[in-house]
């Protein structure tokens, strides 16, 4: 089964970080999503708290 694109169409990119507000992905990853892995995929689901708590420092 593939993993579910993150995305929820907001696609705003934080300046400091490189993450997207919406789904956490770097602009890369977005764009590299249809042709990654599932374990890549999952990886990138896996660690969004982490990617969350650095959007709000």
């Amino acid at each position: 089964m593939s993993v579910k694109s993150p995305c929820i169409d907001i696609c705003k990119f934080d300046a400091r970080t490189g993450l997207c507000v919406g789904c956490l992905r770097t602009r890369e990853e977005c764009k590299e999503w249809k042709q990654m892995k599932n374990k890549h995929r999952k990886k990138i689901i896996d660690d969004r708290a982490h990617r969350a708590a650095t959007l709000k420092r």
